[in-house]
């Protein structure tokens, strides 16, 4: 049923004002969901979406018979998992099923992921739209109203919980209540922006499996560098050493040593020159000269304040200092907060390759605090994309999707949007390291065009292209390289330098000999029994390693790819 609801100049205004954020249905069965979301997707522009729907399109029955085969309990694994695909989406209207939010895990993900708004209906209400519903299989019984009320007394505070907004759908006809909710939504919005911005959010790399407890948190939030409790809860004494640049230095060590201090924590600074040039021994050993001079012992905890080359750099000292001591990784680059500071890669450059020595050492925490983003080059953010996109091409299609509608926000540095993509960026990673921290497995895929990108760092001369401008043309090469392996199309390649483009970020590659090129590529450390593993597409969301790759079509890659100056 079409419910067309004419539109005012004040009704575009109020439109215009929930940008794309995402508005979240739920309610009991018969709440009115499908019909008032329906209406709120043609009143505002959004795209609708209702999950039972998209549950039976995917497996080609209706919800009675999923019900009948799999159990209400296979059936809410479903339900589960095709709420964590769309809820990635942006700019959407959502229906919900009205037993979703009997999960934590759900509710978790829904509050998280939009706006949610409860539509309450009264038991009396509820029983007049359902009574004659065969396609709902908790209510066929001879009780209906009792059923009712038994599931409305389960399921109201849960609704009630995961809510931020409640709304009544019994007292008012659908157009009335379709510019009610816009306006309490918009309300909403624009109250609650800037709590948004600020609102920090934790994610745990979950070492559990493994034979010692190593797990630690990563804090990402907007103006929270000053939040030093974070930091005095993984110190094993109240002295840290922090290890910064001549850059960021300037911008944030005061600020990070006041708020320390104030907790009582002693600090001293090790100032390192800024660049991946300085990225060598002698760099490392000015931190072991530091360290050695203010008597630092095992209980000494090293923060690393910076971007990637700070990160790996602290890391490595870290890790060979007395056999070990604790680190904390605090990256001010949109690079490292999404990539370098999670999972424990430290390391140095040697003449013959990019981070060719050092070690796995795991932080004790990260803290990302995206508003250091704002000083940040242009040139760096763009950078820092490279790698956020990568996440989406190797195993979350619909982060690539999301990524693709909300790329100018990135580049415009809203900080909502920021904080999202940081954050599944690093939700993405840990799952990968906590599955294989060595990189002995599936950790290797997320060096998806980084086999071609550090032959263009190493070739260009480090620093002359940054790390993500390589990786990004690295990227181009790895999907046409797999294009002709007949693993993805054009169409997918044409795609992802899209993608690349609307990220201004460079998409073909200088100009070596592929000659060159191959002698650099052999330094990989992918490399194995002298053959060189590329990371390519089976399609976008999905990677895989190969060695079966005929050299003449890495040539011809090459050579495509390559500007033609």
């Amino acid at each position: 049923m079409n419910i067309n609801i004419k539109i005012t100049a004040l009704d575009k205004k109020l439109i215009r004002s929930l940008g794309n954020c995402n508005i979240i249905l739920v309610g009991m069965m018969g709440a009115g969901k499908t019909t008032i979301g329906k209406a709120l997707a043609n009143y505002t522009g959004k795209q609708f979406f209702d999950c039972d729907h998209e549950i039976q399109e995917r497996t080609g029955v209706k919800i009675p018979i999923i019900f009948e085969i799999e159990g209400e309990a296979g059936f809410r694994k479903r339900e589960s998992q095709v709420l964590q695909e769309l809820v990635r989406k942006n700019n959407i209207i959502l229906a919900t099923g009205g037993g979703a939010v009997l999960s934590v895990e759900n509710r978790r993900l829904l509050k998280q992921h939009g706006t949610v708004v409860y539509l309450r209906a009264s038991v009396n209400d509820l029983y007049r739209r359902t009574r004659y519903d065969k396609n709902r299989p908790l209510l066929q019984t001879n009780d209906l109203r009792g059923k009712l009320v038994e599931l409305f007394e389960q399921r109201d505070k849960f609704y009630q919980e995961t809510a931020h907004i409640i709304i009544d759908t019994g007292k008012q006809n659908i157009r009335s209540l379709i510019k009610d909710l816009t306006k309490r939504l918009t309300s909403f919005e624009t109250t609650h922006s800037t709590y948004t911005q600020n609102l920090m959010r934790t994610i745990t790399v979950d070492f559990s499996s493994a034979s010692e407890a190593r797990n630690y948190p990563i804090h990402i939030g907007n103006s929270i560098l000053n939040q030093a409790d974070l930091i005095v809860s993984c110190l094993q004494q109240k002295h840290v050493a922090i290890v910064s640049n001549t850059t960021v230095a300037p911008l944030y060590l005061n600020k990070l040593r006041s708020a320390l201090e104030e907790k009582g924590v002693r600090s001293f600074p090790i100032i390192l020159p800024d660049g991946e040039a300085y990225k060598n021994w002698e760099t490392l050993n000015l931190i072991f000269d530091a360290l050695l001079n203010n008597h630092c012992e095992r209980t000494t905890t090293i923060l690393a304040l910076g971007g990637g080359v700070i990160g790996d750099l602290t890391g490595f000292a870290a890790a060979t200092y007395l056999r070990g001591v604790p680190f904390i990784q605090i990256p001010t680059t949109l690079l490292a907060q999404v990539d370098s500071s999670v999972g424990g890669k430290t390391g140095i450059n040697h003449a013959l390759g990019k981070n060719m020595i050092g070690a796995f050492y795991q932080p004790r925490m990260v803290l990302a605090d995206s508003a250091t983003l704002d000083t940040l080059p242009d040139r760096e953010l763009r950078a820092g994309l490279a790698e956020i996109i990568k996440y989406g091409l190797i195993r979350d299609p619909a982060f690539f999707e999301w990524l693709e509608q909300n790329m100018q926000r990135l580049l415009a540095r809203d900080p909502v949007v920021l904080n999202e993509a940081i954050q599944r960026s690093c939700e993405n990673k840990a799952e990968i390291v906590a599955a294989d921290e060595k990189e002995s497995g599936v950790r290797a895929l997320l060096n998806l065009g980084h086999t071609f990108g550090h032959a263009i760092e190493n070739g260009m001369g480090y620093g002359v292209w940054l790390h993500g401008e390589a990786v990004a043309a690295g990227t181009i090469m790895a999907a046409e390289l797999s294009r002709r392996m007949k693993l993805i199309n054009e169409a997918d390649v044409m795609r992802i330098r899209k993608i690349f483009v609307q990220a201004e970020l460079p998409v073909t590659a200088p100009r070596f000999s592929p000659e060159k090129y191959l002698e650099l590529m052999a330094l990989d450390k992918k490399v194995s029994a002298g053959k060189t593993r590329f990371i390519l597409l089976n399609r976008i969301g999905e990677a895989v390693m190969r060695a079966d790759i005929p050299s003449s079509l890495i040539i011809d890659t090459l050579t495509a790819c390559m500007t033609h100056e």
